[in-house]
């Protein structure tokens, strides 16, 4: 998967999570980007790699994977 980039964008720009004002856990965003993805149409297997690339690092991690999936409010 390639970097977001000001003309790619994320892979799923139409889902829109909102993480501003959240609790600001690593698990808070997890779900917010997965509800996104589901309401967005995204597989289980689309979200579980989301989940599995989002898990594999520390918490700016989990941002950044956020952000090169959904539109991030």
């Amino acid at each position: 998967m390639s970097e977001v980039t000001a003309t790619t964008g994320p892979k799923f720009p139409e889902a829109i999570a909102q993480l501003t004002g959240n609790d600001g856990n690593a698990f808070a965003v997890f779900g917010a980007v997965t509800d996104a993805l589901k309401k967005a149409g995204a597989t289980k297997d689309e979200r579980d790699e989301f989940l599995n690339e989002a898990m594999s690092g520390d918490y700016n991690n989990v941002l950044q994977t956020a952000m090169r999936w959904v539109t991030v409010r």
